[in-house]
């Protein structure tokens, strides 16, 4: 019978002491982030699951961390959910996992004052429905880590990457390989959309820093990032009289429509349209053609909110809110570059 992995074989592994170890795992601030690494490697070698049972009844907890997401068939959601799922699990907490559909109400009951009951010690949380004010409304001793484009007002913390840099990226991109009739789908002009307007912002910027403007009548809202609006979006684009000759779509999804769109009324991508999507969803390096895309770090942003959302449940004051930036490469595939391309990457460093 395999023996039960302790404490102090982490710390050995490490070569660090058991109480450096113990406050890793507990996600307790007074740790360099390089000793903070070699340590969770060690962990994650040696399999080690605390036993958390224990602490967690004594300090009345239950030992859980909700995720609550708007979409559980959006691949980027499902993707972030099973980093945050291992990440979580090697630091001996479960994940309890809710979809809201972008309901208003549905996110409001998970924030609100008694919404834990015992069954969650603290969220992790991508609104859509809730604008800024609804979230300064929260329950202030609900543990907290938001996901997206909603910012720290100083007592939860944020995770997410520069989505006007990240767009400015991709604009850049398309008009380097001499594109002029770009085409953005993906805007959402309402209070809830603060994502597609940062990436509708970085569309124009990336316009103005050429000397050039964006073409507004170009820019087609839509009300969800998925293939479907990505198709309809693109097929009202090439009714026009002046069709773009590429397209920066909001999300890699957006994206597969479009082509979808594209192929099907006999158009070549990228030779006739170029189109460049977002997220780095693994389909879309499969498709046909490939997707070129923005990556953004979606291991990295899932460790640090399980950290940080973990540093705030250990904490016995809570610390203030803090904005954290993963980074983001762009990924240049064949709907850009064409089949001839190799994969080129530039990135950002993160912002830490």
């Amino acid at each position: 019978m395999r023996r039960e992995v302790t404490l102090r074989d982490v710390a050995e592994l490490a070569g660090v002491s058991s109480r450096t170890v113990s406050n890793v795992v507990n996600g307790y601030a007074n740790v360099t982030e390089r000793t903070r690494v070699r340590v969770q490697r060690a962990v994650e070698e040696l399999g080690y699951r605390p036993n958390v049972l224990a602490r967690n009844l004594a300090q009345g907890r239950s030992g859980q961390i909700a995720l609550v997401v708007p979409y559980l068939d959006t691949p980027y959601f499902s993707e972030l959910l099973q980093s945050v799922i291992r990440v979580a699990r090697a630091r001996g907490y479960n994940v309890l996992i809710d979809q809201t559909d972008g309901d208003a109400e549905h996110e409001r009951a998970f924030i609100a004052h008694g919404s834990r009951r015992l069954l969650f010690d603290g969220v992790i949380f991508s609104p859509l429905g809730l604008d800024q004010q609804a979230l300064a409304d929260r329950d202030p001793n609900l543990p907290l880590v938001v996901l997206g484009e909603r910012s720290s007002d100083g007592t939860f913390d944020h995770v997410g990457i520069d989505d006007v840099a990240a767009s400015r990226q991709a604009t850049e991109h398309l008009l380097d390989l001499g594109r002029r009739r770009l085409a953005a789908i993906g805007d959402q002009p309402y209070a809830t959309g603060e994502a597609a307007q940062l990436r509708t912002r970085g569309f124009r910027e990336a316009h103005e820093a050429r000397g050039l403007t964006a073409r507004e009548d170009l820019i087609i809202s839509t009300p969800r990032f998925n293939r479907r609006d990505g198709a309809q979006a693109m097929a009202r684009l090439l009714d026009r009289e002046d069709p773009p000759d590429a397209v920066f779509c909001y999300s890699d999804l957006v994206a597969l429509g479009a082509i979808h769109t594209l192929i099907s009324r006999g158009l070549r991508v990228p030779e006739d349209v170029a189109v460049i999507g977002y997220d780095d969803i693994e389909d879309g390096a499969y498709s046909n053609p490939t997707v070129t895309t923005i990556s953004p770090d979606k291991e990295m942003i899932a460790t640090t909110a399980v950290e940080r959302l973990l540093l705030r449940i250990g904490s016995p004051l809570p610390p203030p809110g803090v904005e954290l930036r993963a980074p983001h490469r762009l990924i240049v595939r064949e709907s850009t570059a064409g089949r001839a391309a190799s994969a080129v990457h530039r990135g950002t460093p993160p912002m830490w």
